[in-house]
């Protein structure tokens, strides 16, 4: 669960996100950090109107860690995707559990999803 979140205006949403990651992101960014996993990646980035966890903007790969809020928001997530792949973007989407048991085989996942993209000049 992401802690309370203060924030006073759209600007400092992403900001205050990053200051309060869930436990799931929190694991997940600290095999993604300092280019750990190869590619260089940012946490909580707008992209249009939709903040994204995690993202390669080199490789427009867009990595969401989903919590149990998720299963009631099949639809958003839909069209989320819709949205991002329509801006050039690819999404992976990985649940909390998949981060917490399998974050090896996850990170081998982004990575793979990252050599198989072109790079971008961003």
């Amino acid at each position: 669960m992401r802690k309370e979140i203060e924030y006073s205006g759209p600007q400092d949403f992403p900001r205050a996100m990053r200051n309060g990651p869930t436990p799931a992101e929190r694991a997940l960014w600290q095999e993604l950090k300092n280019s750990k996993s190869g590619y260089k990646f940012s946490r909580q980035i707008r992209r249009g109107s939709y903040i994204c966890d995690f993202c390669c903007r080199s490789r427009k790969l867009i990595v969401e860690v989903d919590g149990e809020v998720h299963a009631h928001r099949i639809e958003e997530d839909k069209e989320r995707t819709k949205a991002l792949e329509e801006k050039g973007y690819v999404a992976l989407r990985f649940k909390n559990e998949d981060v917490f048991c399998h974050v090896k085989q996850v990170v081998e996942a982004i990575q793979h999803a990252c050599e198989g993209r072109p790079q971008w000049r961003y």
